[in-house]
């Protein structure tokens, strides 16, 4: 049986309820003639409820109009509004569920409570949060913790989210926002990825929002991927203690990647995944911006941070990690990196990471270098340019933050320009 399509839906009650909204909608299913939808019917639909909590407050209210989806967006919305069984959620790693949600970043999908993007996904921030989590279906902020585990704020990560659902009015400032790592080290900084007037955007946001802060609860998505590396062939890097039980490492998705995953020059997801098992390990301090997919110092560091906690010394504790100390993460055995410890203690001389090279900041660019620069910049005091935040893409409001930066060095004319070189992001990291 094809999912119907209603022109009309009986006005709401006093309840603005997700299940009230369904039971309505089931009544109007019941009224049906059978004789199929009408081509007045087919052209409208009533998104209901779902909209309701996702407001950023004095917004539009419970029940709104909206032109009928393409095909696909037609299916999205029966599995949203219908008792029909979604599609199950996607299983995700951080990276994925940040890389869906800058799709619409980059494609600045207006907001709107009632509209659906051409992914079937509704463009309200609850639709943008379903819409990365790959739900398939599109949950409201109401619903979105059922999909989650709920977190301390401390232990946030990147592609967790910060969710306020008002119980008492939820067209009163409910809003939800994907966690997108720490702007400094004080964590009264982060970057949120977020969908709201005018459009989706990623910005530099007080945490955890600009209203009703205390009332933001973090959650992690339950379905959580955290990673498949290829198994390695057990090279001899970073052995640790052999004789140390977990030396032989996990099977599965758990295995060891081998030493070619890391190291200068290494670009994949068990490099993300080794920093955010360190982060929950005590290593937190070493990042900056949190872990990503490019191996840089700031790992180097924080996995011989590591293996110094272990008490292993020399080349057992170089940064590297081999089979012992993946299994150890991956484990979770072995001891924390105290609270304290010092991070200035570079291996390999810069905490700072690795100057890409000029070409990663210039027009058209795209990439984590620029997103890492930006967020730097905003840490320094450099971020008035940003109108939205700082983002994968370079643009104007990159280039005056840099210019500004290097002024503020004492540099004039050519040393000024707006594009880092290799003394401008040495400093940006100081």
């Amino acid at each position: 049986m094809s999912i119907p399509l209603f022109d009309e839906v009986e006005p709401l009650s006093g309840c603005v309820c997700e299940e009230c909204a369904r039971q309505r909608l089931a009544d109007s299913v019941t009224r049906d003639t059978g004789t199929g939808c009408t081509t007045t019917a087919a052209t409208r639909v009533m998104v209901v409820a779902a909209a309701a909590g996702t407001a950023i407050g004095g917004g539009a209210g419970a029940v709104a109009a909206a032109t009928a989806p393409s095909a696909a967006t037609g299916s999205m919305l029966g599995h949203a509004l219908l008792a029909a069984p979604a599609p199950a959620p996607l299983h995700l790693t951080r990276d994925q569920i940040l890389d869906r949600a800058q799709r619409w970043v980059d494609a600045e999908v207006p907001y709107s409570m009632s509209a659906y993007w051409s992914d079937g996904y509704r463009q309200d921030c609850s639709g943008f949060i379903s819409m990365a989590w790959g739900l398939g279906t599109n949950a409201w902020t109401g619903s979105l913790p059922d999909y989650g585990t709920r977190i301390d704020r401390d232990d946030l990560l990147p592609g967790d989210i910060l969710l306020f659902h008002n119980q008492a009015n939820p067209e009163k400032g409910s809003h939800a926002v994907i966690f997108d790592g720490w702007d400094g080290s004080g964590h009264s900084l982060y970057t949120a990825m977020e969908q709201t007037q005018p459009h989706t955007r990623a910005q530099t946001t007080p945490m955890a929002y600009w209203t009703n802060s205390d009332k933001y609860v973090a959650y992690r998505y339950k379905y959580l991927d955290s990673g498949t590396g290829s198994p390695g062939s057990g090279g001899t890097g970073a052995q640790g203690n052999p004789g140390t039980p977990g030396s032989t490492g996990t099977t599965g998705s758990n295995a060891y990647p081998g030493t070619a995953a890391f190291g200068p020059g290494a670009n994949n997801a068990d490099v993300t995944r080794l920093g955010t098992m360190l982060m929950t390990r005590g290593a937190r301090p070493y990042y900056i911006v949190g872990p990503g997919p490019l191996w840089g110092d700031a790992d180097r560091s924080a996995t011989s941070a590591f293996q110094r906690a272990q008490g292993w010394t020399g080349s057992d504790a170089d940064g590297l990690p081999g089979p012992t100390t993946w299994g150890y993460l991956v484990e979770g055995t072995g001891k924390n990196i105290a609270a304290g410890t010092p991070t200035t203690r570079p291996v390999g001389g810069s905490t700072a990471p690795r100057y890409p090279g000029a070409a990663s900041f210039r027009r058209g660019q795209s990439n984590d270098h620029v997103l890492t620069l930006g967020r730097r910049l905003v840490a320094k005091g450099f971020g008035k340019s940003y109108r939205v935040g700082p983002s994968r893409t370079w643009g104007e409001a990159d280039r005056r933050a840099v210019e500004a930066f290097q002024r503020a060095q004492g540099w004039s004319g050519r040393d000024a320009d707006g594009y880092p070189g290799p003394e401008t992001w040495r400093r940006l990291f100081l």
